[in-house]
């Protein structure tokens, strides 16, 4: 028997030899062909002859060389993360790293240019050393849960984002070239960005080798670990930080490069390295080559093609499937656990509490076009004052309220069909897919009209929900298989929309004010969109209560009720995703209105379907018109949009709902 499983154990790994070969070929052929068909200089034979000679070794072979360095950095940064986490989807993406450091040197760049210059390295390891202490600190009452740390470091990107997004508007003079540059680009002129890279890989390469004993034993269970001797808690330390610094080292040098550190050591894994040691030699490699491999295809396409995309863009474009594909590795001990609608805190007369919401939600309508700030202190507007203001407040106030609703709609119907009660539109992707359908519709018809814009976000949330579904619907909705599905499909979203962010004109400007989700320009077109969408789309739901009781049973229980599972499924996501294309479009993707509104209709004690909606309607109308108002006085006169203030209050609140022990539904 022993000898059959030997005979049988090389044949599992077959093709392995083959892949490793196949990584390196296609690296030459695509780097042969690059040298074959790059442009050559039309001057006469003795100066073409220099300047070709100047950019073969002045721009192409040290962008060659920077490619390999960075990417090598990123395989083995992404490697010492997966080992130290026993998390096969942790990278520099995945943790919020890659986004804190951005953060950092945003700030850095909008409020002293001259510091990021004398230490980019510093800024971003801090930002990014920063960004996944909290990832760490969220998930640590569940053990570094995978699903716990993809989502906690969801919510650190959205946050970290929301900030980046906020201080680019704010002094944009010298960040947006942050921003710009952030997308990845590893064009050189010469070879100082390989020579400074270099001996930092080597010395992180060189540390690493030190730590190879301590990451095998952290394979093993904490337990395990601590009774060989291993201090566990400052071992791990080390490790991440190790792998912080590379990946900032990168994000310093050339931008952010997305999802080459998750690629590198799965493909090594493809290619037949298992343990520690064969993995952190092997996944370097693999990610130089697929680093490079992926900027000679951008060149070989052309300088259209560069400036569309540039490497770090195309390398996140694989990040969203590559996610996907990882999602059967990832085992969890459940970071959400649904439960059923029986529960407490039940509320012994609704309808009364439905009234007591409807009066304090017009008492903060009145508070928010009457109230605030001027030059010589607080004031209420009245009389002619008061209507000098109206034609400002009302619009804005009127479009918090309807995007709020209709955010906190589209997340119960979501929370409803997955039988999730932590899905949401921001969580699941779909107002990435919003964004996704926004940028195709600039990138055919250059400055679409409204119309355009929202029926392009519409079918492009409808996409990502319906593929959010499809692939969780095989594990049967299991809320952890629904998160990683709903990270990866926002991941690959968000990458299409850098792409057009990274060109830097004013098609990335109107993406950068989408997301920040700024009311400052809202008026009456705006108004009346929020407030007939909302009354046409909320409409049909009071007559779907059935589906919506039933649905989250699971497709058996709702089959033998006599429920066409997939036709009700549709119709709802069709439903949910154009009230969210209509309110991203109001008040861009970032806000969490969509998960915190049905949330607080729970705690509340609202447990039927129809009262459970109606409070959502009413707490999403109200947390996103609070948030409006305070967006405006914070920082008085200035103002913070109110799409990335909102994201403010919510990321605070996902985090609370992660560190409960269980998430009632």
């Amino acid at each position: 028997m022993h000898g059959m499983v030997s005979r049988a154990k090389p044949a599992r790994n077959a093709g392995a030899p083959v892949f490793a070969i196949l990584l390196p070929v296609l690296c030459i052929a695509a780097f042969a062909l690059l040298i074959v068909t790059r442009p050559e200089v039309p001057y006469g034979d003795a100066d073409a002859a220099m300047l070709n000679s100047v950019l073969l070794w002045n721009s192409i072979m040290p962008r060659a060389m920077l490619a390999l360095i960075a990417g090598a950095a990123l395989g083995l940064s992404g490697t010492l993360l997966q080992r130290v986490l026993r998390n096969p989807i942790a990278d520099a993406s995945t943790l919020g790293i890659a986004s804190g450091a951005e953060l950092a040197m945003t700030a850095a760049m909008g409020f002293s240019p001259l510091l990021i210059g004398f230490s980019r390295e510093m800024a971003a390891f801090g930002g990014g050393l920063a960004a996944v202490a909290i990832v760490l600190a969220l998930s640590w009452r569940r053990g570094l849960d995978p699903v716990t740390v993809a989502l906690s470091g969801l919510i650190v990107s959205l946050i970290a984002s929301a900030l980046s997004v906020t201080l680019i508007l704010s002094r944009g003079e010298y960040a947006m070239s942050i921003y710009i540059w952030g997308a990845g680009s590893l064009s050189q002129q010469d070879w100082n960005g390989a020579l400074s890279l270099g001996p930092r890989l080597f010395l992180g390469f060189a540390a690493a080798l030190l730590l190879v004993r301590p990451l095998r034993i952290l394979a093993l269970d904490d337990s395990g670990a601590r009774s060989l001797g291993l201090a566990l808690h400052s071992t791990r330390l080390a490790i991440v930080a190790l792998a912080v610094w590379l990946a900032a080292s990168v994000i310093s040098e050339v931008g952010v490069i997305g999802f080459v550190g998750l690629a590198a050591p799965a493909i090594a894994r493809l290619a037949g390295a298992r343990g520690t040691g064969k993995l952190m030699l092997t996944a370097p490699l693999m990610g130089a080559g697929l680093l490079f491999l992926t900027d000679c295809l951008t060149q070989i396409l052309g300088p259209g093609f560069t400036d569309l995309a540039p490497t770090g863009a195309a390398t996140a474009l694989l990040g969203g499937p590559l996610l996907l594909c990882l999602l059967p590795r990832v085992h969890s001990v459940s970071a959400v656990a649904a439960q059923s609608t029986a529960a407490l805190n039940r509320l012994a007369k609704p309808l009364l509490a439905l009234g007591a919401l409807f009066a304090a939600l017009a008492l903060i309508f009145a508070v928010v076009l009457t109230f605030g700030p001027a030059e010589d202190g607080w004031h209420i507007a009245t009389g002619s004052l008061f209507t000098d203001l109206l034609p400002f407040r009302l619009p804005r106030t009127i479009v918090a309220a309807g995007a709020g609703a209709m955010l906190a709609a589209a997340g119960f119907i979501m929370q409803r069909v997955t039988g999730n009660p932590i899905a949401s539109p921001e969580v699941l992707g779909v107002s990435s897919g919003a964004g996704a359908g926004l940028t195709v519709a600039l990138f055919l018809f250059g400055f679409p009209s409204p119309i355009i814009m929202l029926l392009a976000m519409a079918l492009g949330a409808l996409a990502a929900f319906l593929a959010m579904i499809a692939i969780s619907a095989g594990a049967q909705f299991s809320p952890e298989r629904m998160l990683l599905a709903g990270v990866g499909i926002g991941a690959f979203a968000m990458a299409i929309v850098t792409m057009v962010l990274a060109q830097g004109d004013m098609r990335g400007y109107i993406l950068l004010t989408w997301l920040s989700g700024s009311t400052n320009r809202a008026g009456a077109f705006e108004a009346w969109t929020a407030i007939i969408s909302l009354v046409v789309l909320t409409a049909p739901l009071p007559f779907l209560s059935r589906w919506l009781t039933i649905l989250p049973l699971g497709a058996g229980p709702s089959r033998a009720a006599g429920l066409h599972v997939g036709a009700s499924r549709l119709a709802l996501a069709i439903l949910a995703a154009l009230m969210t294309a209509i309110a991203s479009f109001l008040v861009g993707p970032l806000s969490l209105t969509g998960l915190i509104a049905p949330h607080l209709a729970r705690l509340a004690g609202f447990r039927a379907p129809g009262h459970q909606l109606t409070a959502s309607l009413l707490f999403g109308a109200g947390v996103l018109m609070a948030a409006d108002w305070l967006s405006r006085v914070v920082i008085y006169p200035y103002q913070v949009p109110v799409g990335l203030f909102a994201a403010l209050i919510g990321g605070p609140y996902l985090i609370w709902l992660l560190s409960r022990k269980e998430v009632q539904q």
